[in-house]
């Protein structure tokens, strides 16, 4: 029987630094990507949304750097010259971009972010930042059973719900550009799988910065 009172059970495991990540989840509309990213951040205070800079006013109700960080034209030109941003595109009339700067340093200190991107969007950042991108790519369990989620949803006609799961067609085309993919057929079995993913991502040897000098410490 081992003494719950010996040094092995009552030291502490070292907390070790580690360089955090930028998450991706995608998926076509109706697979369970936005489901999935709002129980991830439910799930885990070590992952936040990452925020986004646009030039578009804000809305009654929205915090500058919480849901956005509002700019003017000027600012997001700067921006733009200074080339501090992952990603940016035009969205109806307004620009919107991913901020390199806030994140990388942000990384640094170890935190997490997640990011509900297309896989446009997806490619940008990992052109810009392979070591600290993890790519996963949500599919629905078959083509038949997205237009059920589609049109469960009782928001669109058909005319959009067949635009959309002709973009879907187009956006399942891309998968072998994720570093993993995860088949949603039960939501919960899904969420389970995708935090596994984040957790071991998490372990990798490279992110664990802090292993260096622990290490080393236990060499001399």
């Amino acid at each position: 029987m081992i003494d719950s009172n010996s040094p092995t059970n009552t030291q502490e495991r070292p907390d070790l630094h580690r360089r955090g990540l930028m998450f991706i989840l995608s998926s076509p509309s109706g697979a369970g990507k936005t489901t999935i990213s709002r129980m991830l951040l439910a799930a885990d205070d070590q992952i936040k949304l990452s925020v986004s800079v646009t030039t578009r006013p804000a809305r009654p109700g929205e915090i500058d750097g919480v849901h956005y960080y509002f700019v003017d034209d000027a600012d997001f030109d700067r921006m733009v010259e200074e080339d501090d941003f992952y990603e940016w595109a035009h969205v109806f009339g307004h620009r919107y971009g991913t901020p390199k700067g806030r994140i990388r340093n942000a990384l640094k200190e170890g935190q997490d972010f997640l990011f509900d991107i297309d896989w446009q969007g997806t490619q940008q950042l990992f052109q810009k930042d392979q070591q600290d991108v993890v790519r996963v790519f949500i599919l629905p369990p078959s083509i038949a059973e997205l237009r059920r989620r589609l049109e469960a949803r009782a928001q669109d006609d058909k005319d959009v719900i067949d635009a959309r799961m002709e973009r879907a067609r187009a956006e399942i085309s891309h998968w072998d550009a994720y570093d993993y993919v995860v088949i949603n057929e039960d939501v919960d079995a899904c969420f389970a799988k995708v935090r596994e993913i984040l957790h071991a991502e998490r372990m990798k040897r490279q992110r664990q910065t802090g292993l260096i000098p622990f290490v080393r410490e236990l060499m001399t």
